[in-house]
């Protein structure tokens, strides 16, 4: 099973430490019943879970992971096996009814005789209903069930989830792992790792890399905004592509202003202090307003941006 990006976790660098972690469980037969992966998916969370499901369905096991030729995996990789699940959200939300019918099914004698293999992607998303009837099946699984959550943010896991669950150790990869990745993934010899934050990730910012066809790339469009996000600001207003931005564009346009006024702030380090907060605050502010967008019926976009730009002039007297 590949995901859309056609990545899969052993091309991940970053991933390594994890998956010899959970294989080293496998191989002494210490696993336990739930496994948390709390990695973004844009880092690769929803690919070391799909690692994880198969090679613990896998009958003949390697050092590598699933054997790839046995019965098991055979049935997974075309995505019919019977003993296995996958629960995503149904909306914004996993829902009880969802969870209920999971923990039913669990309770069924496994029908290849081997594991009954569960992930439940973005699991974060568990609402406080779904969240308390998969406890019971958390604390007492059945034989030979594995229960893998991923969570793009598992803070906002309820506790008594995440306190039955064993966590997969990870560790962020530094801008120049990531960099060299993409450089043999992608052939480009440029630092791009600068939008990491605004993509959400590598794979996402990988897939944006590969994108093909007339239509320009979400990376392309990211430079362009940088560009005249710099022009806008010192001459005091909208320039170029930001006076044509589309509603699904606005996050990203705002989340490059954001970090271009973090590059101001970082480079003038020096500057009046009083200066450097009202900055610090316009960054803030600019942040709030992404998280806020998701759930506004509709904004002046145009007008939005032109207010930043004139608070920037203001601020840094231009």
């Amino acid at each position: 099973m590949v995901a859309e990006s056609g990545f899969t976790a052993a091309q991940l660098p970053w991933l390594e430490g994890p998956r010899q972690a959970f294989l080293a469980q496998l191989t002494r037969q210490k696993m336990p019943h739930a496994q948390l992966v709390g990695i973004d998916s844009a880092y690769g969370g929803e690919l070391l879970s799909v690692f994880m499901a198969r090679a613990a369905m896998c009958l003949q096991p390697t050092p590598a992971g699933a054997c790839g030729f046995c019965k098991s995996c055979q049935l997974f990789d075309a995505g019919n096996h019977p003993d296995f699940y996958h629960i995503a959200a149904d909306g914004n939300q996993i829902k009880v009814d969802q969870i209920r019918e999971l923990c039913t099914r669990l309770t069924a004698t496994a029908q290849q005789s081997g594991m009954r293999v569960a992930i439940i992607h973005h699991s974060e998303r568990l609402n406080s209903a779904a969240a308390n009837a998969l406890l019971k099946t958390l604390e007492e699984p059945g034989k030979d069930t594995l229960l893998i959550l991923q969570s793009d943010t598992p803070a906002r896991l309820m506790a008594t989830v995440s306190s039955r669950c064993q966590r997969i150790p990870f560790v962020v990869p530094s801008r120049e792992t990531i960099k060299n990745w993409l450089a043999q993934q992608c052939d480009i010899q440029e630092d791009v790792t600068w939008c990491l934050s605004v993509v959400g990730g590598p794979l996402k910012l990988a897939e944006s890399l590969q994108s093909e066809g007339s239509q320009q790339s979400r990376y392309q469009s990211l430079l362009q905004f940088r560009k005249d996000w710099a022009q806008s600001l010192s001459s005091g207003h909208l320039c170029a592509s930001l006076l044509s931005i589309s509603e699904q564009q606005i996050i990203d346009v705002l989340k490059v202003l954001y970090l271009l006024i973090r590059q101001v702030l970082l480079k003038n380090s020096h500057q009046d202090a009083f200066i450097h907060a009202q900055l610090g605050n316009l960054a803030a502010k600019i942040m709030g307003m992404c998280h806020s967008l998701s759930t506004m019926p509709s904004v002046n976009y145009l007008a939005l941006c032109q207010s930043y730009v004139l608070e920037y002039r203001e601020i840094t007297n231009k």
